[in-house]
């Protein structure tokens, strides 16, 4: 196959959000996206967006873990959010109905379990301008859960994998840039999400909260959008110590695309991608790195966060739109990659991850 005909699995894309809070239209075209945004001044980001439906199949990015988020704050906290978790969990349902609504118009369908899984797959064997994106549901930051009976709701309407944690203290457990295990509530929530089997997102938790959730997580582990310490020593990013235990857990590590994390101090609204050329070549020196510490190609896949509340004034200046990660292949092949450890790279591992998952 074409190096720019590789399906790609993306393990974290906030589509809702950028759908409901930006009020993009996804079915729309990245560049009539960034029109409608001419002038506006509200979001960093305005007029600077790389994903849309047609970017995603323009680079066969045909499989997604799609997100909802929500996160719940103090008055006068730095990190927007709600102030209640019932105002949490009415945002996730606002954004779950959206998903629902674009499964209504053909242009999403949800992947729940082995068959809707192995139904996605073969609809991208040969895909089309309106194939529709294959979606998992993620949360990220658990924060709208306001029980435990919540989260079996969630579970039922198609919720697979939580990271408990997002930016700061959290309802569950804290985040980047804060400290400490998680709290009773997080023990509890990761009980219930281990009954209901489900995936445990390791990404965002700080370094005790990380340590913690292994020793009394037993199901199924995973990091959607996590780079490497090796490279920006931050506690957002992994440290050689975590990959290494990931990898003992059989987890997949995707590697994501937000300037920051790929260079070390970035300044937010100063620093630009060329003048600290941020490209994709450093995405790939994270995707080796932690394939140098596996010992193999197994464990490492793309979680881009394209659009996560920032746009191309902080992500790789060669890419343009989401379907530039089809660039991605060639850039690994160049640094010894053959075409099978490409193929697990670009969407294998994540797809075996989840056909194993749903057994």
């Amino acid at each position: 196959m074409e190096n720019d005909k590789i399906l790609c699995f993306d393990a974290h894309l906030d589509i809702s959000m950028n759908a409901m809070e930006w009020n993009r239209d996804q079915r729309w075209t990245v560049e009539q996206i960034r029109e409608s945004e001419k002038g506006m001044t509200d979001k960093p980001d305005r007029g600077r967006n790389t994903v849309s439906f047609p970017a995603l199949r323009e680079g066969n990015v045909g499989l997604v873990v799609a997100t909802q988020i929500s996160r719940v704050v103090k008055p006068g906290s730095p990190i927007p959010g709600w102030y209640s978790q019932e105002q949490a969990w009415a945002q996730t349902q606002g954004q779950l109905q959206w998903y629902r609504t674009m499964e209504e118009a053909g242009e999403m369908k949800q992947i729940v379990d082995s068959q809707t899984l192995n139904e996605s797959l073969a609809l991208w064997e040969n895909p089309d301008e309106k194939t529709p994106i294959c979606y998992m549901l993620s949360l990220e930051g658990a924060d709208s859960i306001i029980s435990m009976n919540h989260l079996e709701r969630a579970y039922s309407y198609g919720l697979r994998a939580i990271g408990p944690a997002h930016y700061g203290p959290g309802v569950y457990a804290n985040g980047t840039d804060s400290s400490g295990k998680l709290n009773a509530k997080g023990i509890e929530l990761l009980k219930t999400m281990e009954e209901l089997d489900m995936i445990l997102d390791m990404t965002h938790l700080n370094d005790d909260a990380f340590w913690h959730a292994l020793d009394i997580y037993h199901g199924s582990i995973w990091a959607s959008h996590n780079n490497c310490r090796h490279f920006v020593d931050h506690n957002r990013q992994f440290s050689d110590e975590m990959i290494r235990e990931l990898v003992n857990r059989n987890a997949v590590i995707g590697v994501a695309l937000d300037a920051w994390m790929m260079v070390p101090d970035w300044i937010r609204g100063v620093s630009t991608p060329k003048d600290r050329n941020v490209t994709l070549d450093i995405m790939v020196d994270n995707i080796d790195h932690i394939c140098q510490l596996a010992g193999d190609s197994r464990h490492v896949g793309v979680g881009s966060d394209l659009d996560g509340a920032f746009g191309n004034e902080q992500c790789p200046y060669d890419l343009d739109t989401i379907a530039d990660i089809r660039k991605l292949p060639a850039l690994l092949q160049k640094r010894g990659y053959n075409n099978s450890d490409i193929q697990n790279i670009m969407h294998g591992n994540f797809i075996r991850f989840l056909q194993s998952f749903f057994e």
